[in-house]
């Protein structure tokens, strides 16, 4: 009697290019400190672009800085490209690249010469034809012996991608990288991010506070705010989680929330001063009746949510994520990434 051969083994799934549990990150002291990442938990996998969507001062750089190994864990654990940050943070930095929110290049340099550079930092061998490569695909290779200062803006971002992919890393980190740019050279970014991903299957982790960057790049989108993950998943998933429209209504004076809660298809009303959000059913069913209870001399604005990555934050946190908001200096964090590639 022949002994029964067993079912295959269904495939692993592979280990995530990151991987953070419970990461906390304190400066100072407990009591007079700033608690800037608090039990973070993420698990991205491995050929992925993934988001970190939130407004500025949420956390997002700092986590990046954790990652890289820039700035210590306070507690809680952290993996990147199959390596523990704490204890691993060299062999991190050699597989890691990172691309700052402003273009920050050798101007007096060449392409070729920026290029060159990045690999004396990186003690890069034989690194000339991946360098050649890298023009070609990003369309600079009859401006390499040109000096950078004379390079628009999309041209320096696409060499500084190029500086990141050098020594080819697994994972790529694209801390704010549109901010401040065009509308067309925030497109032309968009595409190249697509592009490397596919092209060099490299594991992306990009943070914004974009909302349509999120929404058209990314296949999963973590959403930060005061150090917190408060929500993930896809786009897709996200907006599923508000099966509701929202409408803002801004009002000269204060309203009775009673009176709005119990107008029809109200399912949830935020008072905010003197701004309301109001969670309803429909927003085309809703608006006659919230013009009818409200006197018009009270109304100043009235603008409505359909559901998108801009309405779940709303509805998560009660505020919008802030376009306006100052650009912090990257010279800093950037310096001190050029100094641990070293």
């Amino acid at each position: 009697m022949s002994a029964l051969s067993s079912a295959p083994s269904a495939p692993a799934d592979p280990p995530p290019a990151i991987e953070v549990q419970g990461l906390t990150k304190r400066y100072g002291s407990r009591d007079r400190g700033v608690l800037a990442l608090d039990q973070v938990s993420l698990r991205i996998p491995a050929g992925t672009v993934f988001g970190l969507l939130g407004p500025n001062g949420a956390g997002k750089t700092t986590l990046i800085k954790v990652l890289t190994g820039i700035s210590d864990i306070t507690s809680g654990d952290a993996r990147v490209a199959g390596l523990d940050v704490r204890r691993d943070s060299l062999r991190v930095r050699a597989r890691i690249g990172w691309v700052a929110a402003e273009v920050i290049l050798d101007d007096d340099f060449s392409a070729w010469e920026n290029l060159w550079l990045q690999a004396k930092l990186q003690d890069l061998r034989d690194w000339q034809e991946r360098a050649r490569e890298l023009l070609r695909y990003f369309s600079l290779d009859d401006r390499r012996d040109e000096k950078v200062s004379r390079y628009s803006t999309g041209m320096r971002k696409k060499l500084e991608i190029a500086l990141a992919l050098l020594h080819q890393p697994s994972v790529i980190f694209m801390d704010e990288p549109t901010i401040g740019l065009d509308v067309a050279t925030r497109r032309m970014l968009w595409e190249i991010v697509t592009g490397i991903h596919t092209e060099f299957g490299v594991t992306v982790l990009l943070t914004t506070h974009y909302i349509e960057e999120a929404d058209a790049l990314c296949e999963r989108v973590a959403i930060i705010d005061h150090g917190r993950i408060i929500a993930e998943g896809s786009p897709n998933e996200l907006k599923a989680r508000v099966q509701a429209d929202l409408v803002v209504l801004e009002t000269a004076n204060g309203l009775d929330p009673k009176m709005l809660s119990a107008l029809p298809g109200v399912q949830e009303v935020r008072p905010l001063g003197n701004e309301w959000t109001i969670r309803v059913a429909s927003a085309e069913a809703f608006l006659p009746k919230l013009l009818h209870a409200v006197p018009p001399e009270e109304v100043r604005r009235i603008s409505v949510e359909k559901p998108s990555l801009e309405t779940v934050f709303l509805d998560l946190t009660g505020r919008r994520l802030g376009q306006d908001e100052p650009m912090r200096d990257v010279r800093k964090f950037y310096m001190q990434m050029r100094r641990a590639r070293a």
